[in-house]
């Protein structure tokens, strides 16, 4: 086995995703300071924690995917474990210390703002993170894997880190934190998409494998769409929200990429372009969402 480089860690990350973690704190942030409560120091934090239990989220995927042998015939990008890029205890170990990490920075942030109950919250996070794939009947192999990451990644995040702030939640805060996590669902949604032949093959009983193409991209056009009735919705609270919603309308065109790679599918096989460059668009309109939707809310 060749040494792994710093690179090869870094695409083990899988920097393309961590928008997913940046994204609901700063809306967080944002719903915060729209009530006069924002704090840099717990924002930071909150930061610190979500970068590094996506990161260690990636790395146990890798690690556990790799030693079931479920990512050899793999799609996507490489993966560390699988390749043979790293040992699989080396990336354990990377996503035990990512893990750690966002640990040690939560106990400091609940601390800081006395919200000891957000401990038990962040326990189950690291445990969704490392069970998706990682325990004796994982979740994600089963279909739950997008509801996780609308909960985690969506509402737990975005209103976590603004409760961190601002010891209250509201209603608009909570639809806000709904389009950002079906982003992240949209997200999920386009790899399990693409990978649905393998999956199935591997035994991989996704929400795509359940439903099968032709409905799962039926459903993905609804996620992507939804944004931007979320962004309406808490424009009522602030006008200026409404500038996510020009940002999200793209998502339209996400839809029907989908839904055309469908029928390139069943006609010339996997179309496997078409959904990189969807999850590519995907991902920079979700970050970008999110980030809009931040400062509509904070100004």
């Amino acid at each position: 086995m060749t040494p792994t480089t710093a690179s090869d860690w870094v695409a083990g990350a899988r920097p393309r995703t961590l928008w997913t973690a940046i994204t609901p704190v700063a809306v967080g942030s944002a719903s915060a300071e729209a009530l006069d409560a924002f704090d840099i120091r717990a924002a930071l934090l909150a930061a610190l924690v979500a970068v590094a239990l996506q990161v260690g989220s990636n790395y146990a995927n890798d690690y556990s995917d790799g030693v079931r042998g479920t990512d050899v015939d793999r799609i996507g990008p490489d993966r560390l474990v699988a390749t043979g890029k790293a040992a699989p205890s080396a990336v354990k170990t990377a996503a035990v210390l990512s893990f750690a990490l966002g640990a040690l920075a939560g106990v400091f942030l609940v601390v800081m703002t006395s919200t000891y109950w957000l401990l038990a919250i962040g326990a189950l996070a690291i445990a969704a993170a490392w069970t998706y794939t990682g325990s004796s009947r994982p979740y994600g192999y089963d279909g739950w894997g997008e509801v996780s990451v609308f909960v985690f990644f969506g509402l737990f995040a975005t209103l976590g880190t603004m409760y961190v702030q601002a010891a209250t939640i509201t209603w608009w805060a909570v639809v806000a934190a709904t389009g950002v996590g079906l982003y992240a669902v949209a997200m999920l949604m386009v790899n399990n998409i693409r990978d649905l032949d393998t999956d199935l093959l591997a035994g991989k009983r996704t929400l795509a494998v359940k439903l099968g193409s032709a409905q799962v991209r039926k459903l993905f056009a609804a996620v992507v769409t939804l944004p931007v009735l979320c962004s309406l919705v808490v424009s009522f609270a602030y006008p200026w929200a409404l500038l996510s919603t020009v940002v999200a309308l793209p998502s339209l065109y996400f839809a029907i990429a989908v839904r055309l790679d469908g029928a390139v599918r069943e006609k010339a096989g996997v179309a496997a372009g078409t959904l990189k460059t969807v999850f590519a668009g995907l991902s920079a309109t979700g970050l970008v969402y999110g980030l809009l939707l931040a400062f509509g809310i904070a100004i």
